[in-house]
């Protein structure tokens, strides 16, 4: 028998680079729902008392960019606690999309007089170079590793009882990690559970181990089957107390956390971030597409495993290349899995946005708690496709 244990941390909606995500995706639903073709890619950084909005957004459409932030900043509960949402400053620094960039995009768009009278979603270029990772495997009912899986229930649920008052004295910041120890390639118990939760001055730490324990790991523990038993091991805000956090205590940036958003570190990713980004970025779309495709590979019994690479260039629209990794799971070489993909699957940047649907504001909703294995959340990459 082999053991081994693996590691997966989250972070609660409130941590500051979360909170930067959240409002880089709030800016771009708001921009799609306007103007569905819209070029953004739009970067915040939060620190105490301030909040910076950058990038490069090409529309007609007008947003309240500062207007967007400051809300998402009150929805998430820290006015009284280190950051107000109207008392902090917003400063916005906004250009246009490069024309170098642009023209590689567009260059597939049929023009007449140099105005485009439609566009070929089939020849759209793909808006950089990059390769993306897709991962799936049956450990989950969500067909993710059980580490991140639980990492992210437990962020939630500790936003949910603070939200809900069932702990008195929370405050937003929070982070949660999961140990789980394998065996024989199969999760077998929980070996560790760790939790920051930013708290009230007056929170005694008792106190709150004790209902952290009861509301949030114990409940979460048992909706997937596991308990806390005599060998797990529980750490609570290890460093005794934990009241200065958000913006205040740390600076928050767009895309630092791109392994939370995906697969904790189980399977391997990409080079780019996705939050901010419209679809045109193959860093976002082709992400989404790659755990699509491997989750139809899994859901669809092809393999119990499934890691995919696709990669691209700028204003090309075909892959360059597709990898399949089955760990050996499968009936089918890797081969094989890769011709299936490729009969039911076409993956050009213009064919993966209309297929899925991206060009419509889904994105601010899963710019916390992870972009993929969302159940509670109507994504379309989440949606199998059963391969023939």
């Amino acid at each position: 028998m082999q053991t081994r244990l693996f590691t997966s941390e989250s972070v609660t909606e409130g941590h500051p680079d979360k909170m930067a995500d959240q409002i880089s995706d709030g800016i771009l639903d708001a921009i799609l729902e306007k103007d569905p073709k819209g070029r953004v890619a739009v970067e915040t950084l939060l620190t105490n008392g301030i909040c910076f909005i950058a990038g490069e957004v090409t529309t007609d459409a007008y947003v309240d960019m500062a207007g967007i932030a400051r809300s998402i900043i009150k929805e998430i509960g820290y006015d009284g606690c280190g950051f107000h949402h109207q008392t902090s400053g917003v400063a916005i620094a906004i250009k246009e999309q490069s024309s170098d960039i642009a023209q590689g995009v567009d260059s597939f768009k049929k023009t007449e007089s140099g105005k485009i009278v439609k566009e070929d979603l089939e020849h759209l270029g793909a808006g950089d170079q990059g390769l993306m990772f897709g991962f799936a495997c049956k450990e989950t009912p969500e067909l993710m590793p059980l580490p991140i899986v639980l990492a992210h229930k437990l962020c939630e649920r500790l936003t949910y009882v603070r939200k809900k008052g069932i702990i008195k004295g929370l405050r937003p910041d929070g982070k949660s990690q999961v140990t789980v120890e394998y065996r024989d390639g199969k999760p077998f118990r929980i070996d560790t559970v760790l939790i920051a939760a930013q708290h009230d001055p007056d929170k005694k730490p008792s106190v709150l181990k004790k209902e952290i324990e009861k509301n949030v790991i114990a409940i979460v523990l048992k909706e997937y089957g596991y308990k806390i038993d005599s060998k797990t091991k529980i750490y609570i805000n290890t460093t005794g107390k934990f009241v200065i956090g958000g913006p205040e205590g740390d600076t928050g940036l767009t895309g630092r956390k791109i392994i939370v958003d995906t697969y904790g570190g189980y399977a391997r990713h990409g080079g780019g971030a996705f939050s901010g980004k419209d679809p045109s970025k193959v860093d976002r779309s082709g992400a989404y597409a790659a755990r699509w495709v491997a989750k139809s590979v899994v859901a669809s019994g092809l393999a119990e495993r499934c890691e995919i690479q696709i990669a691209y260039a700028i204003g090309r629209p075909e892959p360059l290349s597709i990898y399949v990794d089955t760990y050996g799971t499968s009936k089918y070489s890797n081969e094989e899995v890769v011709a299936k993909i490729h009969r039911n699957f076409d993956l050009r940047p213009g064919i993966i946005i209309k297929d899925l649907g991206l060009r419509r504001p889904l994105y601010r909703q899963c710019a916390a708690y992870g972009h993929f294995g969302r159940n509670d959340l109507n994504l379309p990459w989440e949606k199998a496709k059963k391969i023939k």
